[in-house]
């Protein structure tokens, strides 16, 4: 099977931001998967019943950033 590498960044609105991470985890919550495209090709990942959950905040005079991972 080929690599399915998905790297997608967007300016979005704070509110709009959170919108997406609902419907991710909603997704996740419900179906126990998640669906993405890319150039035409729809891929459907599995979540499994336990993952582990990664948080990981980083405040600089550069910016800030919060990077949340799901691994399983």
């Amino acid at each position: 099977m080929d690599l399915f590498d998905l790297d997608r960044t967007e300016h979005l609105r704070r509110e709009d931001a959170a919108a997406r991470l609902r419907a991710l985890a909603d997704s996740i919550a419900r179906n126990n998967s998640v669906e993405f495209e890319r150039s035409g090709k729809r891929v459907t990942v599995r979540v499994p019943d336990e993952v582990d959950l990664t948080v990981e905040v980083e405040l600089g005079d550069d910016g800030n950033e919060l990077e949340i991972e799901l691994t399983w």
